[in-house]
């Protein structure tokens, strides 16, 4: 007995430590974060192998108990503790992840009282911090009416950023909703459209490196932030803005004491690779429930993106169902005004005659409510706990696989709690779930098990829609996987092999710039899980069947991730493992023609692969090629095309 109290008193010395300097490092010892105060305000700044990439930035909370970013001090050294987690999600970039990482607890006191603890976690590439506030005195709840939270890029670095919307804007007063153009190596110092900018943030450290930061573990404990801009380098967390949810909620955040904030995560490589990596979003957050079914994941089609409002009929989506069995997919989404144009009746018969083919359902529902004019139905189910759980009741007996529900437009503690509801009913009846007009998901694949993906961003409906985002098809698709891709499952919804959107595939509205090869390769780059591709049952006969005999193959669910190359809106190449199958996907927006060398060091030397590539008019062919010795491979990718390389 004895021994083993010594042992275990071995592993409690080696798990945690003091350090009197307020520095904590990474497991290399590359990555520091060190914490101090200044005049009375928390501080911290990042260094990555000596160079700064965050310079002192502020830290604190001002809340309605006490304004806890100023007058403050830190109360002894800095406790350090070894994570060492492994664990395996199969909706994420890696099915398996091995996390270490060094955290280190620091506490502030004000007036000799322990007011909050920032805890920091930093790993090989990533820090996350977040705030345990304590109770003071028998106050056991307070809101947070700020926070001074902020990073301070150095000077120079240039932006990549996605300007947050107003509140009560845009379709049917439903923004902001994620969906709003990035600008590509653009200059600090600015504020968006006024409303700052929304999760994730790329900066670029002049030729030095790569940040991005984002935020996890956001739940209905806290309300979902954005980023604020302002002079010399300072980006701060900014509340949701009070006209969001037509006025209804509060903007600031309320927590019970002790209570803990979401995960403010940064991640820094000298090169793209530890951004487009990443899994900091999953590393740092729990499951918050069980399961209560072993769910499936894969492809499926949707007649919505091609045929828009008018497919919404039985006999479409049964065809449709037909074009899921013949491509061999799991599954069709059945997009807005089924219970109108379908009907319940005829939706219990798709989803009878789905079962025989072996496709499941996703149906799509309203978020709302009150709080935006989205008229599409069915409306004012999700949004009410009665109603909802009866609607999940009925779709289980009628085996719904999944729903897709839309508009929410808010980002306040109650759309966060509305969001975690509609999740963990779905869960009691085995249901899978795609937001859309949504907020960013953080950490939201682990944390709650049926959740599939969110939208997000401008995605493939506003290729239908306007000719302006088709032009512009390559350009976001190479900021895509840097960016919002990197932290979060995003469902694109895109992959179409028509040459124009609409049903007929004849010369009319939008037409598609980008070649099939780059459609085959944006189902590579774009993960989630559940991919609804934009394909059409004539593709079955006029795409070319190279093109179809891929879509018929692709995966949704990865082993492994390889940033090989690439620069966010000019072009990247990125390679994914399924089993023991890699699959390195390419696209070019440049104008040039782009000329590559790609070093393939996952796969043996002299290995035959399958390459499918454009020539210059953007004419996709496919052949087998061997890798050399230095087991590389040189390729060309035109503007608007791209390569996929298939072992």
């Amino acid at each position: 007995m004895k021994r083993i109290c010594m042992i275990f008193a071995a592993v409690m010395l080696a798990a945690v430590a003091v350090k009197a300097d307020n520095k904590i490092a990474s497991p290399d010892g590359k990555l520091v974060v060190d914490v101090a105060v200044e005049g009375g305000r928390p501080v911290y700044s990042v260094q990555y192998d000596g160079v700064t990439f965050l310079e002192k930035s502020p830290l604190g909370l001002n809340t309605n108990i006490g304004d806890f970013t100023k007058g403050m001090e830190l109360a002894g050294d800095v406790q350090l503790r070894e994570i060492n987690n492994t664990y395996t999600l199969a909706t994420i970039k890696k099915s398996h992840i091995d996390y270490h990482a060094t955290e280190g607890t620091y506490t502030f006191v004000q007036d000799k009282k322990t007011i909050y603890d920032i805890v920091f976690r930093v790993s090989n590439n990533d820090v996350a911090f977040r705030y345990k506030m304590y109770p003071q005195g028998q106050t056991l709840c307070c809101v947070i009416k700020s926070e001074a939270t902020g990073f301070v890029l150095p000077t120079g670095s240039t932006t990549f950023l996605c300007p947050q919307s107003l509140p009560m804007t845009g379709f049917a007063r439903t923004a902001p909703s994620y969906e709003t153009t990035y600008t590509a190596d653009d200059a600090m110092g600015r504020n968006g459209w006024g409303a700052g900018y929304t999760f994730p943030c790329l900066f670029r450290n002049n030729d030095k490196g790569w940040v991005l930061i984002s935020e996890t573990g956001v739940s209905s404990l806290y309300c979902a932030s954005r980023m604020i801009g302002h002079d010399n380098g300072l980006y701060t967390i900014g509340f949701p803005q009070q006209g969001e949810y037509n006025g209804n909620g509060t903007a600031e955040p309320g927590i019970s004491l002790p209570g803990e904030t979401p995960w403010r995560t940064i991640t820094v490589g000298k090169t793209l690779a530890p951004i487009a990596e990443t899994t900091v979003p999953y590393d740092v957050v729990e499951q918050l429930y069980e399961p209560t079914k072993k769910f499936t994941y894969g492809r499926g089609t949707w007649s919505w993106i091609i045929g828009m409002d008018q497919s919404m009929n039985y006999d479409e989506q049964k065809r449709y169902i037909d074009f899921s069995a013949a491509l061999g997919y799991e599954s069709l989404l059945v997009d807005a005004l089924w219970d109108t144009q379908v009907g319940r009746d005829k939706v219990e018969e798709l989803a009878a005659y789905a079962k025989q083919k072996n496709v499941g359902l996703f149906l799509w529902y309203n978020s709302n409510g009150y709080w935006n004019d989205a008229p599409q139905t069915p409306r004012n189910i999700m949004n009410n706990t009665i109603a909802r759980r009866r609607e999940m009741k009925w779709m289980q007996s009628i085996g719904i696989r999944g729903i897709k529900v839309d508009f929410f437009g808010s980002d306040k503690q109650q759309t966060i709690q509305l969001y975690e509801d509609i999740l963990a009913d779905a869960n009691d009846y085995g249901i899978l779930v795609i937001f859309h007009g949504c907020t960013l998901p953080r950490g939201w694949e682990r944390m709650y098990p049926n959740f599939v993906a969110s939208e997000a961003v401008l995605a493939s409906e506003n290729l239908h829609f306007s000719q302006g985002s088709c032009d512009a098809e390559a350009f976001n698709a190479t900021l895509h996987p840097f960016i919002r891709n990197a932290v979060a499952a995003m469902d694109f919804g895109g992959s179409a092999l028509n040459k124009y959107y609409n049903a007929k595939n004849e010369p009319r509205g939008s037409r598609r710039v980008t070649s099939d090869v780059f459609a085959l390769a944006v189902a590579v780059l774009f993960q989630s899980s559940v991919q609804h591709f934009a394909l059409a049952p004539n593709n079955l006969t006029d795409a070319p069947e190279w093109a179809i005999d891929f879509m018929k193959k692709v995966p949704t669910t990865w082993d492994d991730i390889k940033f090989i190359d690439g620069y966010p809106g000019r072009y990247i190449v990125m390679a994914r493992r399924h089993g023991d199958k890699w699959y390195i996907a390419g696209v070019n927006a440049g104008k040039e023609t782009l000329k590559l060398k790609l070093p393939l060091s996952m796969l043996p030397a002299g290995s035959e692969v399958k390459v499918y590539s454009d020539n210059a008019a953007l004419e996709g062919s496919v052949k087998m090629q061997k890798l050399g010795k230095k087991q590389d491979l040189t390729v060309s990718i035109p503007c608007n095309g791209g390569v996929m390389i298939v072992n």
